[in-house]
């Protein structure tokens, strides 16, 4: 009993309001705005959140040794406006200075006016925490205007590569990094059975959000399976409900993103990826563990 979803942000918020009346266990697989598990304490996702990967990177900027950074970002889109947020925050914290940091609206596909203020800055990288669509036309309009340096983002670059359209050439996105909990490309044993196990029901590649949707769907069933085992509470009553949502915050999922459990709030304890480019393919740079 539970369920699992939604996807994104805006519809996950509905669903978790809604849900707190009857206690309802759920767990969504990816909508990563930070006020998703904030209504109640019976919702619970399988994703980072939107400041924590804000945060990640600028942690790796400062790592990396980078002193100055410009930011470009969608001011429309929730997601890319709590990443760009929390990454200038904790790039502040770490001494990395933001040149530049610029919106743009919903639906824009020139950037060059955006770029072209940022590149003046001379940049030691651009974080473009976007999704992959506009993030492709990011970096290619940006190697056109002469800049030859990094570009960072978020799990929001996922398919940016890889799918059924390139968004930006190999060349382009060399040296480039992002996060995100899921990459075919990940040699983990885990990860490559169920790929295999993937393509031989649906002949195709798993995404990101697919392997968040599976291990979302791991941790209710644990958690039902664990209360099934326990045979205390009747199925559908206010008691079985409670404890499986008490099994999810208390145990651990053995997901393909990696280990997943709960330390007081429905965000994940959990490792992340980050992905760079090399050689005209997609590779782990490293692993990122999780607070």
């Amino acid at each position: 009993m539970g369920i699992i979803g939604d996807v994104t942000s805006t519809p996950t918020i509905a669903v978790a309001q809604a849900s707190v009346k009857d206690n309802m266990p759920c767990v969504t697989p990816s909508a990563t705005a930070a006020d998703v598990i904030s209504y109640g304490n019976n919702y619970f996702r399988a994703c980072i959140t939107d400041p924590y990967q804000g945060r990640l990177m600028a942690d790796f900027v400062a790592d990396q040794g980078y002193k100055t950074v410009g930011v470009i970002y969608n001011q429309g889109g929730d997601y890319e406006q709590g990443v760009a947020d929390a990454f200038t925050e904790e790039a502040g914290k770490k001494g990395v200075n933001v040149s530049d940091s610029e919106g743009y609206p919903s639906g824009a596909t020139d950037f060059n006016s955006q770029l072209t203020n940022i590149i003046a800055t001379k940049p030691d990288a651009i974080f473009s925490p976007n999704y992959y669509q506009d993030d492709g036309k990011i970096v290619t309009q940006a190697r056109k205007l002469g800049y030859t340096g990094v570009f960072l983002g978020a799990d929001g670059w996922s398919n940016i590569v890889g799918g059924d359209e390139e968004y930006a050439s190999a060349e382009d996105l060399e040296g480039c990094y992002y996060d995100c909990s899921f990459v075919a490309e990940n040699e983990d044993e885990k990860v490559q059975d169920f790929i295999k196990a993937y393509k031989d029901e649906y002949n195709d590649t798993p995404s990101n959000f697919c392997a968040l949707g599976y291990d979302a769907a791991m941790i209710l069933l644990n958690a039902i399976e664990t209360v099934e085992k326990d045979g205390k509470a009747a199925y559908g009553s206010d008691d079985y409900k409670q404890a499986v949502v008490d099994a999810i915050a208390s145990g651990t999922a053995q997901g393909v993103t990696g280990d997943i459990s709960y330390s007081g709030t429905g965000d994940p304890v959990k490792s992340t990826l980050i992905i760079t480019f090399k050689d005209g393919a997609q590779e782990v740079f490293k692993t990122v563990e999780g607070e």
